[in-house]
Parts: C-alpha cells; sequence; structure tokens
C-alpha cells in the first residue's frame, strides 16, 4: 500500500536520538477498514492507519521495534494486528483482545504469531467495565502461558477495580500511566493508588498517552512518568499510542519522543525503558 507523502511531511522530526533497538510499547494499526472491517458494535471509526503508515511513521522516529496494541474498534478481530506481525515477525509484538470463545489452537496460533497479552479495556466511553465471566475465562485461559493483561484504566477507574487487580495471579500492565489527570498533580487518590499497585511484583506501567492526560507541551505529564519511573524502573514501557484514537488534541509523535529524556534523563534508565524492559516482556 502506498503512502500519502503528505503523512510524514506535516510531522516534526525529533530532536532526541532514539538508541538502536528502541521500542514504540503502545501502537495500533487500524485497517485498511476495506481488507480488515471494523467491528460493527464499536464504539469509535478510525481512519485507517494501516501496517504501512505505523512502519513508515517508525523509520521516521527512528523506532526500531514496536508493539501492536488491539485496539478495541477491531474488536476481538484481530486480523489486522496480526497481518503485521506477519509482515516482519522480528520487529513486532502483539497484544490481542479476546473473549471466552477462543480455543487453544487459537492461543497457539497468536503466540506463534508473536502475540504476548490481551487487553481489556475499562474506559467508559468504550463500554466500560468488561463483562467480569469472560474477564476471569481469559485470565485462567493464559496465565499459565507466560503471558499477560494489560488492563486499559481512566483514572477514576482505578480505586474501583484495585481489589481486583491485586489479585491478579499474572503480569499486568496498566496502559497511557493509568490516565490519571496530569493536572491534579502526584497527591490526587488515583495515582496515589496507581503507585500503591506498582508496589505488587506483577504490576507493570507504561509511560505512553502524555497526550491523554495532558496538552502540549505535556509539562504537567512528566513528574507523573518520573515518579513511576523512579518506583519501578524495570517494569516500565514508552510507546507512542499512533494513530491517538479519541485523543483531545492532534498529537506530534516527534514531541512524545522528545519526553523521552523528561521522563528518563540517564542513559541507562532510558535503556531500560525503550529497549531491555519490552524486549524481557515481549522476548524480542
Amino acid at each position: 500500500m502506498t503512502i500519502d507523502p503528505a503523512f510524514l511531511a506535516k510531522r516534526l522530526k525529533p530532536q532526541f536520538k532514539l538508541p538502536a533497538g528502541a521500542t514504540d510499547a503502545h501502537c495500533h494499526v487500524f485497517g485498511p477498514g476495506a481488507v480488515f472491517p471494523y467491528a460493527p458494535n464499536r464504539r469509535y471509526t478510525p481512519e485507517d492507519a494501516p501496517k504501512e503508515m505505523l512502519r513508515a511513521l517508525h523509520d521516521h522516529l527512528g523506532i526500531s521495534r514496536a508493539v501492536i496494541v488491539q485496539a478495541s474498534c477491531h474488536g476481538t478481530d484481530n486480523r489486522a494486528m496480526m497481518d503485521c506481525l506477519a509482515w516482519d515477525p522480528k520487529r513486532y509484538r502483539g497484544v490481542a483482545i479476546v473473549d471466552d470463545t477462543f480455543t487453544d489452537a487459537d492461543y497457539d496460533k497468536m503466540h506463534a504469531a508473536g502475540v504476548r497479552g490481551v487487553r481489556f479495556n475499562f474506559i467508559k466511553h468504550l463500554g466500560g467495565t468488561p463483562d467480569m465471566d469472560v474477564f476471569y475465562k481469559v485470565i485462567d485461559r493464559i496465565k499459565g502461558r507466560g503471558w499477560h493483561v494489560v488492563l486499559h484504566l481512566g483514572g477514576p477507574d482505578i480505586i474501583p477495580n484495585m481489589e481486583t487487580i491485586k489479585k491478579l495471579p499474572l503480569t499486568f500492565v496498566v496502559d497511557h500511566m493509568g490516565r490519571v489527570s496530569a493536572k491534579d498533580g502526584l497527591d490526587q487518590p488515583p495515582f496515589k493508588a496507581l503507585m500503591e499497585l506498582a508496589k505488587l511484583d506483577n504490576c507493570w506501567i507504561k509511560v505512553c498517552g502524555a497526550e491523554r492526560i495532558d496538552f502540549p507541551p505535556y509539562d504537567k505529564a512528566v513528574p507523573v512518568a518520573r515518579r513511576i519511573l523512579e518506583t519501578i524502573p524495570d517494569k516500565v514501557m514508552w510507546g507512542t499510542d499512533f494513530p491517538h484514537p479519541n485523543a483531545s488534541h492532534e498529537a506530534d509523535e516527534a514531541e512524545l519522543v522528545d519526553l523521552v529524556p523528561q521522563f528518563a534523563p540517564e542513559a541507562d534508565l532510558q535503556r531500560r525503558v525503550l529497549i531491555d524492559n519490552p524486549a524481557r516482556l515481549y522476548e524480542f
């Protein structure tokens, strides 16, 4: 598929040079809808952002590897994500959306393709709390596979779900810094709850989604990310969140790359967040 040159022409180049092996641990592929239709019950319809567009962006930014996270607009039809993994198995890993109809053969196929986790949304505008019967059945199916569960929570959703999360028998990854409101600072109850979860051995957190919790130049998101990194430096990952579905403003990924040295000033910490941690979790 040919990408419109205007796609990259309007994007900035980051000032921060990412190290070789840098991983975008949270990004999406959407469609193209004519090939991989969107879910009939979706809460939003994105513009197509196929794998060719994602690779062009990563080459533009200097990103070496990526984790393709299935988004709710495709539902449990993981074909677009799986197609991207098959396109370059050494470069890509995946996180799927599944339900209780998936068989062992389905999980085996996904694992062989590079899928290493499943994702559940708890965000109100995406449908709110999932069917917990399905949630627990899926957890039981994947807990022995070395997979993890990705939790997409909004800041106010953290405290009501604390007890459920604490009992999870496998690694869990919280998306987008828990989507806590950056303007409310580090003493807000949702962030304190997130930091309580961070004490658990099986808790990981992504310091992506600055555009979800703040506005450019994202200065209020920096202390949130720094505290997370100071707390669990070996269980944090970063990502672009491209193409930013349902974001409140149009984000430029170069600006998000340039947050990395603000989040993690030390080269050793940058390496852990960008390379070592995702490599360990996703078996790059």
